[in-house]
């Protein structure tokens, strides 16, 4: 059997089309107290029985910190042009303001060296949602003054790394930070109110603005944006009501995002149905918010079907369901990036993160895992597709490089394309490694293809 898709002409991507991986400091580095690392509110949320589906924790995690040589060398041998990693606040700066911990700017000094001396192009995300806990203490994101001590954060990881880092990311996912973390409280730092998480969101945003600012008046050479995650949203039926209910949903999830960023203002219908919920917004901090950005990250993973009565039953779609409960959609992917470049004015998009969890078995040392092969292949053409239409796409990452901490569902979910054995800590590339590898090996030979014919001598 072939073990490649069929790719027609239009998903031979552009030449500076970026490939890459990626992982986050919290779900793979380990070194919970190592060099003077102080807690994170994962670090502490992984302490509160029940909330982690095995019990687990990060203290061990990948062990990454101890292990990020050999990582780099699976990074370079897979053929990629990129990898997205974040860095630790906590790490660095154990209690979010105040002091620097050298041996933490160290450990990051080393990681992007070993990436610049493989060829490969590091990708800098300052916040993966792994918070100081000391500034959770002080209100966290809710305290407008976490705004302040993330762009203080933002500046010195700027002049590290700034001249060496490809792209600099401020947020990955403040959706999940805000609604996840402080409104359904299933994420740390596990807060349930609607408002607190209203007003998180905002000064996420806000900070993000801020510290784009503040890194191009230091002179960062790096590109700088932020990482959303975004869904298509549709009702489950055609009644007025769940029309309804997919638009709110749509509003709060996505709008929220993207309209403060491209057109300098939270959408007004999800302002009325907060009500008193709505943040506190100060004159000036929505011009703050919608400074241009070089770049915008998406992650996809699966499209969102809403009724008003709460319920869909994703089974009813069909499709493949992942280990996650999500639906195998990767027409959504399509679907979603023609909608972004119809409703707003985008800068290069790039997808950042992308795969799917399966039950994955280690047998004499191979991981047939096809279905996730599958999923990545499929979304991939699925780029290609709004490529060929005109969205203006600049890369593509699978999540993730290992298999790793993921987060609530602790080490029970595997979305890695390398096989983690925790006990012992050995990598084994999966199939579906494998075959990113190779595809990515045919995508520069055709490349390479159009320059070698113009090279050839006249009547050859």
């Amino acid at each position: 059997m072939n073990p490649f898709p069929p790719f027609h002409p239009a998903h031979v991507f552009p030449p500076d089309f970026v490939w890459g991986v990626a992982t986050s400091a919290f779900q793979i580095e380990g070194g919970a107290t190592l060099d003077g690392k102080g807690p994170s509110i994962w670090d502490n949320f992984c302490r509160v029985p029940g909330a982690i589906a095995d019990g687990s924790n990060g203290d061990t995690a990948c062990d990454h910190v101890h292990r990020w040589a050999h990582d780099l060398d699976i990074v370079k041998d897979l053929g990629v042009d990129a990898y997205r990693f974040s860095v630790s606040w906590p790490r660095v700066q154990p209690d979010g303001m105040g002091e620097w911990n050298g041996k933490g700017l160290d450990f990051y000094e080393r990681l992007v060296d070993g990436m610049v001396a493989r060829g490969i192009q590091p990708y800098l995300t300052l916040n993966h949602w792994d918070l100081p806990a000391a500034l959770q203490a002080r209100g966290g994101w809710a305290a407008r003054d976490t705004v302040h001590r993330f762009v203080d954060y933002a500046r010195q990881i700027g002049r590290r790394l700034g001249d060496r880092v490809a792209t600099i990311t401020t947020h990955n996912e403040p959706w999940v930070i805000a609604t996840l973390g402080h409104e359904q409280g299933c994420f740390a730092p596990g807060i349930q109110s609607r408002a607190t998480a209203m007003q998180v969101s905002h000064h996420l945003m806000l900070s993000h603005g801020l510290a784009l600012q503040a890194l191009r008046a230091q002179g960062c050479k790096s590109r700088l944006g932020i990482v959303l995650n975004l869904s298509p949203i549709g009702p489950a039926t055609d009644s007025p009501e769940d029309v309804a209910q997919a638009r709110l949903d749509d509003g709060r999830s996505v709008r929220w995002y993207m309209d403060p960023l491209f057109k300098g203002d939270y959408p007004a219908d999800v302002i009325e149905h907060l009500g008193p919920d709505a943040p506190r917004i100060e004159p000036g901090d929505l011009a703050h918010i919608a400074t241009p950005m070089d770049f915008l990250g998406l992650n996809y993973y699966t499209r969102s079907v809403v009724s008003a009565s709460g319920g869909w039953d994703v089974k009813a779609s069909g499709n493949r369901i992942t280990e996650m409960g999500w639906e195998v959609y990767p027409e959504g992917l399509t679907e979603l990036l023609l909608r972004m470049h119809r409703d707003w004015t985008l800068p290069p998009l790039y997808v950042k993160e992308n795969g799917a969890a399966f039950k994955d078995e280690l047998v004499e040392g191979r991981v047939h895992d096809v279905e996730r092969t599958d999923y990545i292949a499929r979304h991939i053409a699925a780029v290609g597709d709004a490529l060929a239409q005109g969205v203006p796409m600049a890369g593509y990452m699978v999540w993730s490089l290992l298999d790793n901490f993921e987060w609530a569902s602790g080490y029970e979910k595997r979305f890695g394309i390398v096989h983690v054995d925790y006990a012992t800590q050995r990598r084994t590339l999966k199939d579906s490694a494998l075959w990113y590898r190779d595809f990515l090996q045919l995508q520069k030979a055709a490349r390479r293809a159009p320059a070698a014919a113009h090279d050839e001598p006249a009547g050859s």
